[in-house]
């Protein structure tokens, strides 16, 4: 079934201790690019988050935004620093010997000095993985089935317009042995001015001949036309990937019905042949948002 590169997710799960939301919007890319929107508290999983949206897109440029609230009582840490605490008591010491007066012995005295005791609140987020992951699952199942139900529009619009190529190739066929008949009474004329000795260009004739034998017939471009067609309907029921595939067939499609537009020298064949590459045409820019 056909994905579609575009496409938006997203989820948000609360638990006692955090609250993390995270969306994710996905446009067309010839290869998968992903793009993270959150703090660099959460850069430690960025590998692991990587590789599970990889799972689920293989193309396009997806943007991921992270946001989480912590909602856990702050831990507070009281440092000591010990060695700014030495020099004071030092400093302390030597002018109570100049001033001659007593040494403080109360450590509440270091208390007031600067940069002794530093307040930290700690960052660690303990048990966050678990949610966030369960976040980005949801996202993806979300984000996952809006590629799949625009994948599936765009394969109702191929399946119709690749309908109409069909219809088209068989008109081409069917119009084949009506130009040749009419190519070979062209020169079955020439043939017969030159036999009740009216003057011929010799080389006209042989020119004639090798038009009637390598341009008039386009049998293996229709065959081919019509191979192509079927694989087409057939790589889009497969599970992986497609796109690049169906980028491939698109090239070859119009590379035949261009070689039946120059082979059949016909002003009928020359308008079913635009209208096919018009088909053609709009089946390309739909494949360029195929996964």
């Amino acid at each position: 079934m056909l994905k579609s590169m575009t496409g938006f997710g997203a989820a948000t799960v609360e638990t006692a201790d955090y609250k993390v939301t995270v969306e994710l919007k996905a446009v067309n890319q010839r290869f998968l690019e992903l793009n993270f929107h959150m703090g660099r508290q959460l850069s430690q999983w960025e590998d692991a988050l990587r590789q599970k949206i990889s799972q689920t897109a293989a193309r396009g440029k997806v943007d991921i935004f992270i946001n989480y609230v912590d909602k856990r009582e702050g831990k507070t840490l009281i440092r000591v620093d010990k060695n700014l605490a030495l020099s004071y008591q030092a400093a302390l010491n030597e002018l109570s010997d100049t001033l001659h007066i007593p040494r403080p012995d109360d450590a509440a005295v270091y208390v007031n000095f600067p940069d002794i005791l530093k307040v930290e609140q700690s960052t660690e987020l303990t048990d966050l993985q678990p949610v966030l992951f369960q976040a980005l699952s949801e996202a993806l199942t979300a984000f996952d089935a809006m590629r799949r139900n625009e994948g599936a529009h765009i394969e109702a619009d191929f399946a119709q317009r690749l309908d109409k190529l069909a219809d088209m190739r068989q008109l081409v066929c069917q119009l084949a042995p009506a130009i040749v008949e009419s190519r070979r009474n062209h020169l079955l004329a020439m043939v017969e001015d030159a036999l009740a000795g009216k003057e011929m260009d010799e080389a006209r004739i042989i020119q004639e001949t090798a038009i009637y034998a390598d341009r008039v017939n386009y049998t293996e471009e229709v065959v081919r036309l019509e191979s192509h067609i079927g694989q087409f309907r057939k790589i889009m029921q497969a599970a992986e990937p497609v796109g690049r595939k169906l980028d491939f067939l698109i090239q070859e499609l119009n590379r035949e019905t261009n070689t039946i537009g120059s082979k059949a020298n016909s002003t009928e064949v020359a308008q079913l042949v635009v209208d096919m590459k018009s088909e053609i045409e709009k089946i390309r820019e739909q494949v360029q948002n195929i996964e």
